[in-house]
């Protein structure tokens, strides 16, 4: 199985506005690749402006905003590619597409880095950092798992986030929950044999 880095990805749509979205970064040699989901704004942006930033951060706010509807994250300029780096990255990969593959559900977008950034020192890993980011896989893939498994899994990760975390990732995680929990009581409301459609 390849390596994958957990990131921020900004994007820029047919007017150059940024999109900003968590997406792994799949190592290939000395490239990375790109596996946005079909459909999504990162995708489409991708075909029509083949130029991305990874953006690597350890504020998990970020991670868990873009998916509960908080994408108002500050940009800065980046220093090649007319895409904007986050701006509060402790470092930053600018990416130029050099091959797409189709594939029904994720094309892929072969990347090679056109530039590197390092801008704040990493100061070491924090347990509920790491919670946080495998709870916004999951609420991005609510829709795809069973809600058996999302709340198992939500439940365990919640002991690591109390036990470990700071202001940042006690807020994100309750961004995290908040949306799950609305996601399944609208599901509960479509089935109220209690069944869930599609799982």
């Amino acid at each position: 199985m390849p390596m994958i880095r957990e990131a921020i990805v900004t994007t820029v749509g047919a007017l150059a506005e940024p999109h900003i979205a968590p997406l792994g970064l799949i190592a290939e040699g000395a490239h990375w690749v790109l596996a946005p989901f079909h459909p999504s704004t990162t995708l489409e942006n991708l075909r029509r402006t083949p130029f991305a930033v990874a953006n690597f951060t350890d504020d998990t706010r970020v991670f868990a905003g873009c998916l509960t509807g908080r994408r108002d994250w500050p940009l800065a300029p980046s220093e090649i590619v007319a895409v904007p780096r986050l701006q509060a990255s402790l470092a930053h990969l600018e990416l130029a597409v050099i091959e797409t593959r189709e594939d029904a559900m994720r094309p892929r977008f072969v990347c090679r880095v056109v530039h590197r950034a390092a801008h704040a020192p990493f100061e070491g890993f924090n347990r509920a950092q790491a919670a946080v980011i495998e709870g916004a896989v999951l609420v991005s893939r609510l829709n795809l798992l069973p809600r058996a498994e999302v709340e198992t899994e939500m439940n365990r990760l919640a002991v690591v986030v109390g036990k470990t975390a700071g202001e940042n990732e006690t807020e994100a995680w309750s961004w995290l929950a908040e949306w799950a929990a609305r996601f399944f009581a609208a599901e509960t409301e479509e089935a109220p044999d209690g069944r869930h459609p599609g799982r």
